[in-house]
């Protein structure tokens, strides 16, 4: 399968069956949401057959708003067939009743479709996912009033609430919180039919998958199948990966050895076979044969010797900013913004300190975010950022930008700004290339055709390129796969910089378990925004 100019999904054969249980994982760009459109039948294969059996539900990533269209509209469809299979086995039973040719079978048939969907109870459980979400219940509702975050629970929830064969699921988990992500996880677990998720979440990968679907390239260029839970598929793959460097490696070093070798043997060719002065020129003449035989053998050599272990992937560089420890960075006293963000809130963040930010959706995690970066000025109080502090923030969905341009003309546009304005003071703006996030392929793809994890790949890459001083992690882990995100958490935990993240993702917050922590859930606590007035529908 070919998307833009790359080429993805190779000799790949999966079978999505009953109580199947597949994570689709791979880096960014490499077709797992490919893969999720071709069984869901959006797209054909350039190669090969797609099979399908019984109903598909399918949760996209992205999820547009049409004028006209409500909450209602979303979940009318995802309760069409319970309604239709009901609407059936009335018109079956009357005609049973009428004692119709043919109704014996008709009803059963009718009676078989309904029971399978549970079609008496859908709408309940549309409910209770909308509620157990925190989606929008209004049904009057028009979608493109709701936010990003709002629109996709709605439709997550009518997804759940559904009854569906096999349940295709891309990045489910953007835009829930713990209660969310608990109901998630359950609902996967109960569900009796198969499921394939693509996520990086780490946590859901291993309540959930049994089988690991790996698109991430091989030493063969083609997919792999993992049997066994998460630990076994990271298991087998560091294995891999180790093997894969070290084959590697005595590669590039053998040839290099090869290479230094002919260098030598045409150097003894020009000089190093020449006698002392006054050697007979008979001598001279003998050697030259043997010289020029030794240097037909090493270029012999060279040629034969063939690099067939290709480079293995990147891996995140993360660019130091030299921030001294205790380095003030950003002041911030009885912050509050109207109905977003109930104060006040004070922090103080230095070189090197780490804060943590939890609470609900709605809860004003990433307006707080937003005040902190200068991006939203706040009702009450004031922040102040420290002479020479770089602040950056990293929002929760990929920034705007021109579709035309490729990641690599966006990056350089971005530095030249950085430049202009004398960013980073004392140091060289970061190369591209140089972080690992975008390979070269990549950062010549137009950002209009990027995926959205090679997209947010290149949100990080911006905000590392002037090496910040502070930065602002908002939701950091999106749409980034999971082994860039466990590379994400090292280097997080490891800079000098100040960082702040706010995050729901049940497996960072674990592992940054010992940051100090801001909750924000309620104007009880000091420093925490106010919940959603009661009685609310909709929260954010």
């Amino acid at each position: 399968m070919t998307r833009g100019s790359r080429r993805v999904l190779n000799d790949l054969s999966v079978t999505v069956s009953a109580r199947s249980r597949i994570a689709v994982v791979g880096e960014n760009g490499r077709g797992k949401t490919t893969l999720l459109h071709l069984l869901a039948g959006l797209i054909a294969p350039d190669e090969g057959t797609v099979r399908r059996t019984g109903t598909i539900g399918l949760a996209r990533q992205e999820l547009s708003a049409r004028d006209g269209e409500t909450v209602g509209t979303l979940t009318s469809a995802a309760l069409a067939a319970s309604l239709a299979a009901l609407g059936a086995l009335d018109e079956a039973a009357l005609a049973l009743a009428e004692g119709a040719p043919g109704a014996d079978g008709r009803y059963a048939d009718a009676l078989d479709a309904a029971t399978r969907l549970d079609a008496w109870d859908a709408e309940r459980r549309v409910d209770v996912a909308l509620e157990a979400l925190g989606a929008c219940t209004d049904r009057e509702r028009p979608l493109v009033t709701l936010s990003v975050g709002q629109r996709y629970r709605v439709r997550l929830a009518c997804l759940l609430g559904a009854r569906h064969d096999v349940l295709l699921l891309d990045e489910p988990t953007n835009h829930l919180d713990a209660a969310g992500l608990d109901f998630l996880t359950g609902r996967l677990r109960e569900h009796d039919g198969g499921l394939a998720v693509v996520s990086h979440d780490r946590a859901l990968l291993r309540d959930v998958a049994n089988r690991f679907v790996d698109l991430d390239p091989s030493r063969e260029g083609k997919p792999r199948l993992y049997a066994g839970g998460y630990d076994a598929w990271q298991d087998a793959r560091r294995r891999e990966r180790e093997r894969w460097e070290q084959d590697y490696a005595q590669q590039q070093a053998e040839h290099l050895r090869l290479r230094e070798a002919v260098s030598k043997a045409r150097d003894r060719l020009s000089t190093g076979w020449r006698p002392d002065k006054g050697t007979g020129k008979h001598q001279r003449q003998s050697r030259a044969p043997g010289v020029v035989q030794a240097l037909n053998r090493q270029q012999e050599a060279l040629r034969a010797h063939r690099i067939d272990v290709p480079e293995p992937p990147p891996e995140l560089r993360w660019p130091e900013p030299r921030v001294r420890p205790g380095a003030p960075q950003l002041r911030a006293y009885g912050v509050a913004v109207a109905g977003r963000l109930a104060g006040p809130v004070d922090l103080t963040l230095d070189g090197g300190d780490r804060l943590l930010v939890t609470g609900p959706n709605g809860a004003g995690k990433s307006t707080l975010l937003a005040v902190l970066a200068g991006a939203l000025r706040p009702t009450d109080g004031w922040v102040r950022t420290a002479d020479g502090a770089r602040v950056v923030r990293v929002t929760q969905e990929t920034a705007e930008q021109e579709p035309g341009l490729t990641a690599r003309e966006v990056y350089e546009r971005h530095v030249g700004r950085l430049t202009a304005r004398g960013l980073p003071r004392g140091a060289e703006p970061v190369p591209l290339a140089s972080l690992g996030l975008l390979d070269a392929e990549a950062a010549r793809t137009p950002v209009g055709r990027m995926s959205q994890g090679q997209q947010r790949r290149l949100d990080l890459a911006l905000a590392l390129s002037g090496r910040p001083s502070l930065l602002l992690l908002d939701e950091p882990t999106n749409h980034l796969s999971a082994r860039l995100v466990d590379e994400l958490t090292d280097a997080i935990r490891a800079t000098s910089a100040a960082v702040v993240v706010a995050t729901h993702d049940r497996q960072l917050l674990r592992d940054l378990a010992h940051w100090p922590l801001l909750r924000v859930d309620g104007p009880a606590e000091r420093g925490a925004p106010a919940p959603h007035a009661a009685g609310s529908r909709c929260p954010g």
